[in-house]
């Protein structure tokens, strides 16, 4: 049977949400008929939904969004043998668990061709919910602050959807919460790639990183070791070290904080930490991370330059952020968020460390260029 056809069969059959705190929320199936559980994050974007999608850092997550018309321009088609893909994919899947939307278009006008983002979920075995009111679920999320949940369709296979290793021991009854689990092996390269070519070469610690941040690199004249999350540090001949983005507790990332600390911070080479990267190498440096009470999930965070008095706005999906009480001596604070002061940078005063808590596409490429210039000093 074609895609299309499904999805037709589909048209009008019930799914609903049901959440932790004991409301459920009635809207009609999309994407795959099974069952699935996560914690619940939302997106503010307009556009951007494949990126969200497919970006490791929701691993285990249910993203809502609550823009109002999802899947307005279909999903790029990857292009093959190119490990970069087409712009508009972040790995080479979905990483949510599902999505939830106020209403979903189901054709394509991308124009890289590709397919509808319906077509894109059956192909990725992802499932969702169209008919939401989720302006309000937004709210119910920032409300709660630890909200859980389960998508239900009235047909859906009664099984559970554990394509992720970390899910092997999920019951169809619990609510995933993905921070009680160590997310590195279900996210992390399982073997050493290379990208790029280059005079410098840097080794990228893969903690679920965005293709983006090898694409960055590459575009910026260096050679890319992207490196299992698990290797021995040691061991890699590197002109500096990138500490990737990726999902879930940083201190619930086995033995790589004290790897990173011994191996990478103890080379003296220069050291970028993004996302939660960044609090991967603060708690490195002796810093500790704490939970937000409702983390930071938006393309529109703006954050604080303390250096040069700029704020700039900037895409994000976190739940913990360091805390500013325990930075170490040797450390400076270098970007704070405009909205709660959390911590949302972080420059060690004389070695070449750096690390920012946010995404450094558009308007923070620039902090991508000052890394690469440490590289060439």
């Amino acid at each position: 049977m074609k895609k299309h056809e499904k999805l037709l069969q589909k048209k009008y059959k019930k799914a609903y949400l049901e959440l932790s705190n004991g409301v459920t929320l009635e809207g009609s199936a999309i994407g795959a008929d099974v069952t699935v559980s996560g914690e619940m994050v939302f997106n503010t974007g307009m556009l951007g939904y494949s990126e969200a999608m497919s970006d490791p850092s929701y691993l285990g997550q249910i993203l809502v969004f609550s823009f109002c018309l999802i899947g307005n321009y279909g999903i790029p088609a990857p292009k093959g043998g190119d490990f970069f893909m087409t712009k508009g994919h972040e790995s080479n899947s979905i990483k949510a668990q599902g999505i939830i939307v106020s209403d979903i278009y189901d054709g394509c006008h991308h124009y890289d061709g590709g397919m509808s983002l319906e077509e894109w979920m059956l192909e990725n075995n992802v499932p969702g919910i169209a008919g939401i009111d989720t302006r309000y679920l937004v709210q119910m999320i920032r409300e709660n602050g630890n909200l859980f949940g389960r998508i239900v369709s009235e047909s859906a296979k009664k099984e559970k959807l554990n394509k992720f290793k970390f899910l092997n021991n999920f019951t169809e009854d619990e609510y995933v919460d993905p921070s009680k689990y160590n997310l590195m092996p279900s996210v992390s390269t399982k073997e050493i790639q290379k990208f790029g070519k280059g005079s410098k070469k840097v080794a990228v610690i893969d903690c679920g990183a965005k293709l983006t941040i090898s694409r960055m690199l590459a575009e910026r004249g260096c050679e890319v070791l992207l490196l299992p999350w698990d290797t021995d540090f040691s061991k890699i001949d590197a002109d500096g070290w990138i500490i990737s983005n990726g999902p879930g507790d940083p201190q619930n990332t086995g033995d790589l904080v004290e790897r990173i600390r011994k191996d990478v911070l103890g080379s003296g080479k220069p050291v970028f930490g993004l996302c939660l990267g960044h609090q991967i190498l603060a708690l490195a440096a002796g810093a500790k991370t704490k939970r937000l009470a409702h983390g930071h999930r938006s393309h529109n965070q703006p954050v604080f330059s303390l250096p040069d008095k700029h704020a700039y706005m900037t895409s994000q999906n976190h739940r913990y952020a360091v805390d500013k009480k325990t930075i170490q001596p040797g450390w400076e604070l270098w970007f704070e968020n405009a909205n709660d002061e959390s911590v949302e940078g972080l420059k060690h005063k004389t070695k070449p460390y750096m690390s920012v808590q946010f995404h450094t596409e558009n308007d923070t490429s620039w902090v991508m260029d000052e890394f690469v210039n440490l590289l060439k000093k």
